[in-house]
């Protein structure tokens, strides 16, 4: 599991390869991950975006954007946290993921950019 802190805002994230969605063969690989976002701050904050770079290791570079996580925009109390999990399709069996997220601190009414950590996407056979 990586972690990073940005703005007071704490996000976790796990990888686990998918072997039952993947078909090496076709140089297809499925990764879901798991993300836990954890307000540390004083105030309620609403996740409004996110920014994604997947990275493949044989060079493919993607963007996503768009609104929320898996169609919401949590509101996270302080003190509180919220958690989802997604997946990402590769034509590797090595690649990363980072990205952010913007929030809103609805308190101040002020947006944060929150960093998400770069993590890997490899295929346990390829840790052997």
């Amino acid at each position: 599991m990586v972690q990073q802190v940005t703005e007071g805002v704490n996000i976790m994230v796990e990888v686990f390869y998918q072997p039952g969605h993947s078909n090496p063969i076709n140089s297809e690989y499925l990764f879901a991950y798991r993300i836990t976002i954890e307000n540390l701050t004083a105030h309620p904050v609403k996740l409004l975006s996110r920014h994604w770079h997947i990275v493949d290791s044989n060079g493919s570079h993607r963007e996503v954007e768009g609104e929320g996580v898996v169609g919401q925009q949590p509101v996270i109390a302080a003190g509180d946290n919220y958690q989802y999990t997604s997946a990402a399709n590769l034509q590797s069996d090595i690649g990363k993921m980072y990205g952010t997220y913007i929030f809103e601190n609805l308190f101040h009414k002020r947006k944060i950019t929150v960093a998400i950590p770069e993590f890997q996407l490899v295929a346990p056979a390829k840790l052997n």
